[in-house]
C-alpha cells in the first residue's frame, strides 16, 4: 500500500500509474493514476467513506464498452474483480456479484434450469454495467429480469434497491449519483436445462454471424434511436468500412467501432463522431453514444 496515498488501511491491491489498455476491449487507451481491486464490499466502503471529497472516482468492470482516452483517468478507478464475481442460484433465480460476467450468469442459469436470462450471452460485460445501463439484447434487457440490486452509495452506505426503485429506461437507470453496484438478483423461470442451452446456442451462434466478436471492438456504438436502428442509419450515410488511422466502422455491423491495427483512443473517438455527423448531415438523426469515453484527452497530462 503506498505512502503516498491519502486513505490508509484498504486490505486489496493499490497501484499507481496502473496502465489500463490492455484491460480494454479496443486495448486502448492511458493509465489510471490509481488503480484499486478492493478485497470486498467492506473494503470499497472504506475507501468511499474515506478518499478525499475532491478525489475523482471512476468505476470498471470488464471494460467492454468503454474508450479509455489517451491521457489515462484521473485520480481513482475501482476495478471489481474476484470479491465480488459470486453466484448464488436460488429456487427462483440468482444472486449474483457485480463483476460476474454475463455470459458465466447465462450458463449458470442455463445449468439450474432456470430460463429468462439467456439474452446475457449476446451481451459482453458484467452484471454491475448490466444493470447500470439496464443492458439488453435478444429480446429482453435487465428490467425484465431484476429483482433488487445492492448498492455502495458515494459515501459507502449500503442499500438495496427494487427495480422499481431503480427507474430503468432504454438503456438508462436512475442510479444514484456515484453509487457503486455490488450485487444484483435476477429472476429465472424453471425449464429444461437442455432446451435452455439450446436457446444460448442460438444466440450465439446469431451474435457470431452479425457481429464482428473476435476484434478489438467495444460493442454496440451508438443508441438506437426511437424508431431507428443505428446500424441503418449508418450504412445510409456511407459509413460502413470508414477508417481514420487504425480505427475502422466494421464492415460486417457498422454499430460497432472496430481498432483493426494500431488505433489510439483518440481516432475511435473521432471516427465515432464523425460518423455522428454524417448520419446527423444524412438523416437529421443525433446518435446518442452507447459507449462510454472516459478520462484525459491529453497524453501529456501529469499523473502521480
Amino acid at each position: 500500500m503506498s505512502d503516498n496515498f491519502p486513505v490508509q488501511g484498504l486490505r486489496g491491491r493499490l497501484t499507481a500509474n496502473a496502465p489500463l489498455g490492455a484491460r480494454a476491449w479496443f486495448r486502448t487507451g492511458g493509465p489510471a493514476d490509481w488503480l484499486f481491486v478492493p478485497e470486498d464490499a467492506d473494503d470499497l466502503a472504506d475507501l468511499l467513506r474515506n478518499r478525499p471529497v475532491d478525489m475523482p472516482l471512476t468505476v470498471l468492470g470488464a471494460c467492454s464498452n468503454v474508450i479509455i482516452r489517451d491521457g489515462g483517468i484521473e485520480g481513482m478507478v475501482v476495478r471489481l474483480a474476484r470479491g465480488f464475481s459470486d453466484i448464488e442460484v436460488q429456487t427462483d433465480g440468482l444472486v449474483v456479484g457485480a463483476a460476474a460476467l454475463d455470459v458465466t450468469v447465462a450458463e449458470h442459469s442455463a445449468a439450474a434450469g432456470l430460463a429468462g436470462l439467456e439474452f446475457l450471452v449476446g451481451i459482453p460485460g458484467s452484471i454491475g454495467g448490466a444493470v447500470r445501463m439496464n443492458a439488453g439484447a435478444y429480446g429482453s434487457d435487465i428490467n425484465a429480469v431484476l429483482d433488487w440490486a445492492d448498492i455502495l452509495t458515494s459515501d459507502g452506505e449500503l442499500r438495496r434497491l427494487t427495480c422499481e426503485e431503480l427507474g430503468f429506461a432504454y438503456r438508462h437507470s436512475d442510479l444514484p449519483e456515484g453509487a457503486i453496484v455490488i450485487r444484483a438478483r435476477l429472476r429465472g423461470t424453471p425449464d429444461a436445462p437442455d432446451a435452455i442451452r439450446e436457446r444460448l446456442a442460438e444466440i450465439r451462434a446469431s451474435r457470431e454471424a452479425s457481429q464482428p466478436v473476435r476484434a478489438r471492438t467495444g460493442g454496440s456504438t451508438f443508441r438506437n434511436p426511437d424508431g431507428h436502428k443505428a446500424w441503418a442509419l449508418i450504412d445510409e450515410a456511407g459509413c460502413r468500412g470508414l477508417t481514420l488511422g487504425g480505427a475502422q466502422v466494421s464492415e460486417k455491423h457498422c454499430n460497432f467501432l472496430l481498432n483493426i491495427g494500431d488505433a489510439s483512443s483518440e481516432q475511435l473517438e473521432t471516427l465515432g463522431e464523425t460518423v455522428r455527423k454524417k448520419v446527423l448531415d444524412r438523416s437529421g438523426i443525433d446518435l446518442h453514444w452507447e459507449i462510454r469515453r472516459i478520462g484525459r484527452r491529453d497524453v501529456g497530462e501529469k499523473t502521480v
